[in-house]
C-alpha cells in the first residue's frame, strides 16, 4: 500500500496520507512521499491548491512509535530535521494555498502538521490533541510556533502540558481552525472549498501568504513596506487586469493563476 495517495483534480492537488491501519502515523517513508508530493504541488503550474486529508478513520496520530523503537530505529533529531520540519516548511513555503480536511484525529505531529496549513477544516467527528506531554517530549513540527499565535499563550501552555483532546467545535470557537464543516460529504465539501480557492487568482493568494509569513516576525513598519512592494507585484499580473475590467463589466472574472 503506498503511504501516501495523490491525484490532481480540476486544478487541485491533492494529498491523502495512507496508512488507515495505523491512524496515518509517520513513518520515513510516509514523510518523504508527503515531501515529494507538496514538491509536485510546489512546482506543477496547472495545480493552484493543495489539499491534505487522511484515509480512513484519522487524519494523522503523530508520528509512529513502533518506528522509533524498533532496531536501528532513526533518533528523535533525525525524525525532525529530515522527516517532520521539511514538510512544515514545504506547506508554508508553496505560494498556494494549502487546505487541512482534518477528518478524524490529528495527534502529535499530526495535529501541528494541520494547523501549519493555510486553511484548516474539521469534521464534526476530529479532535486535535497536542499528544507529546504523555510520553515526556516537546511538540515539534511548528506547534510552538503556530498554536500560540492562534489561541494565546495561556491556551496552547495548557493545550501543551496537559494534553487534553480538542474538539473540533472547540477547536474552531477558539481560533486553531477555521470551521467546522458539517456536511454528511466532509470529503467532497473540503475539496469544493480547495477547488474555490484554486479558481481565484493564485499569484494574489500566493503573495498574501508570502505576507502573512513575513508578519510573524516583522513590525508594522516593515510589514507596510512589504505589502506595498507585495501589492506592486499583485497589480502587474494577469488576474488583476481581469479582476478589474470583470468588475467593471459586471461579470465574473475569469481568473487564470497568472
Amino acid at each position: 500500500m503506498e503511504p501516501i495517495l495523490f491525484e490532481i483534480k480540476g486544478s487541485v492537488g491533492c494529498i491523502t496520507l495512507n496508512r488507515p491501519a495505523k491512524y496515518n502515523s509517520f513513518t520515513r517513508e510516509l514523510a518523504l512521499s508527503m515531501q515529494e508530493a507538496l514538491k509536485r504541488c510546489r512546482d506543477e503550474d496547472e495545480i493552484r491548491a493543495v489539499l491534505i486529508t487522511g484515509a480512513g478513520k484519522a487524519f494523522c496520530a503523530g508520528q509512529d512509535l513502533g518506528e522509533v523503537t524498533q532496531e536501528n530505529a532513526p533518533s528523535l533529531s533525525t525524525i525532525i530535521s529530515e522527516h517532520l520540519n521539511p514538510i512544515i516548511q514545504l506547506i508554508r513555503e508553496i505560494e498556494k494555498p494549502v487546505v487541512a480536511a482534518v477528518n478524524g484525529v490529528a495527534a502529535g505531529a499530526g495535529a501541528n502538521v494541520a494547523i501549519a496549513c493555510d486553511i484548516t477544516v474539521a469534521s464534526p467527528k476530529a479532535s486535535f490533541i497536542q499528544a507529546f506531554s504523555k510520553i515526556g517530549l516537546i511538540p515539534d513540527s511548528g506547534g510552538t510556533f503556530f498554536l500560540p499565535r492562534l489561541v494565546g499563550m495561556q491556551r496552547a501552555a495548557a493545550y501543551m502540558m496537559l494534553g487534553d483532546k480538542v474538539s473540533a467545535e472547540e477547536a474552531a470557537r477558539v481560533g486553531m481552525i477555521y470551521q467546522v464543516i458539517e456536511d454528511e460529504d466532509f470529503a467532497a465539501a473540503a475539496l469544493a472549498l480547495a477547488d474555490r480557492l484554486a479558481k481565484m487568482p493564485t499569484k494574489g493568494l500566493g503573495l498574501t501568504k508570502r505576507a502573512l509569513n513575513q508578519a510573524m516576525s516583522n513590525d508594522l513598519d516593515r510589514q507596510l513596506a512589504i505589502e506595498e512592494q507585495l501589492q506592486s507585484s499583485a497589480g502587474i499580473t494577469h488576474d488583476y487586469q481581469e479582476g478589474v475590467q470583470a468588475f467593471l463589466e459586471k461579470r465574473a472574472p475569469n481568473f487564470k493563476g497568472e
